[in-house]
């Protein structure tokens, strides 16, 4: 990061919360121009087919704070088993 990008960096931390966050969606979203239309498609697909497997019933939802513990290791059980 440059000396500018790091000062807009500092000014931003300066904001209130809700308009940090305002500005961290605004810069998020100028970065999504142009979206890939396969990618797109590919998320729409896998998308509906784990919703499936929750109507289905063959994956179970996983609370947060599982997942968590989980991802970090706490647990050899692969999530949804």
């Amino acid at each position: 990061m440059n000396a500018a990008a790091k000062k807009l960096f500092e000014d931003a931390l300066c904001l209130p919360d809700g308009e940090r966050a305002e500005l961290a969606a605004s810069l998020i979203a100028s970065l999504d121009q142009g979206a890939d239309e396969d990618a797109q498609a590919a998320w729409d697909t896998e998308t509906t087919r784990r919703v499936s497997e929750l109507d289905q019933g063959s994956v179970r939802p996983v609370p947060w704070a599982e997942a968590r513990r989980i991802i970090a290791g706490g647990s050899d059980e692969a999530p949804g088993s």
